[in-house]
């Protein structure tokens, strides 16, 4: 009897260690991404980390190691980049060229994928790591049950390959496929109309398009720009149950710097559901205090 109360006490033991070790992990519930993201009265807000990275020492933007650095301290939405390569492998770079995030030269579309695995990727410093350049699928694989994806499809790749690896991968559950214009939307939703799709809806006149074309409301994730919009603006799209990420990247994020990172409390209350930073950790401190 001994033994089975010992035995017993060192599962609960587990499990609760298990749950401490991923407290931080943003997990989307059986309902599903759609309901996940739905703005809400009282919901907390989601911060999406930029090129999945941030200005850490030693940690390079869109890189599973970074990924896991802010997953581990706090909820990410991990918003990153999709490159191919000239064998047509999809793997993680913002930039046409190498020469900035990685030990390489030229452009990422005149290599192939093993050449990409010679080379160690830089943080925003210049700073040389240990880390390479991670593939599209390793990234997907990594990060379900972690963290919730934003795909920048950049424009060389083929938005049918990325929406295949996420059907290949099974995470359609934690993917958000980024587009910049109605056109782009609309051809994503035919690839897989159950996907949720990132759309930039700045004004009324920009939702209209993306409505005309037929994308439902409920698949939209409202990119509403890198300034401020209105409450009213806010507050159309809340009423269509779409949520709004405000891109805090650059201008706002320097405001909080300046003024303090109270700043990011004031942009949720005034009807940011996601944040869109280059500040990740800074804007998890802040949100503490909502």
């Amino acid at each position: 009897m001994m033994f089975k109360r010992l035995g017993l006490l060192s599962l609960c033991l587990a499990f609760v260690l298990g749950c401490s070790s991923s407290k931080t992990y943003l997990r989307v519930p059986k309902n599903g991404l759609t309901e996940f993201l739905k703005p809400q009265a009282g919901k907390p807000t989601l911060i999406s980390a930029h090129r999945g990275g941030g200005d850490y020492t030693g940690y390079p933007e869109n890189c599973i190691e970074s990924f896991a650095y802010l997953a581990n301290k706090a909820a990410m939405i991990i918003e990153c980049d999709i490159g191919l390569t000239k064998d047509s492998v999809l793997v993680m770079l913002h930039d046409d060229v190498l020469d900035r995030t990685t030990t390489g030269k030229g452009k990422l579309n005149a290599i192939t994928y093993d050449y990409t695995q010679s080379l160690f990727l830089k943080d925003n410093a210049g700073t040389v790591t240990k880390f390479r350049m991670p593939t599209l699928e390793k990234v997907l694989r990594w990060g379900k049950g972690k963290v919730v994806y934003t795909l920048d499809v950049k424009r060389s790749v083929p938005f049918e390959k990325v929406v295949d690896m996420v059907h290949q991968t099974h995470t359609e559950d934690v993917s958000v496929i980024i587009t910049y214009n109605a056109q782009d939307a609309a051809k994503v939703y035919k690839l897989d109309p159950n996907l949720m799709i990132s759309v930039t809806i700045r004004n009324e006149a920009e939702y209209q398009r993306h409505h005309e074309l037929g994308i439902p409301d409920n698949r939209m994730v409202a990119f509403v720009g890198t300034r401020e919009p209105s409450t009213e603006h806010y507050q159309f799209l809340h009423q269509k149950g779409i949520p709004c990420i405000l891109g805090t990247l650059g201008n706002l994020d320097k405001m909080a710097q300046a003024k303090g990172d109270q700043v990011y409390v004031n942009f949720a209350k005034n009807g940011a559901d996601i944040m869109s930073t280059d500040r990740p950790l800074e804007m998890a401190e802040a949100l503490k205090k909502k």
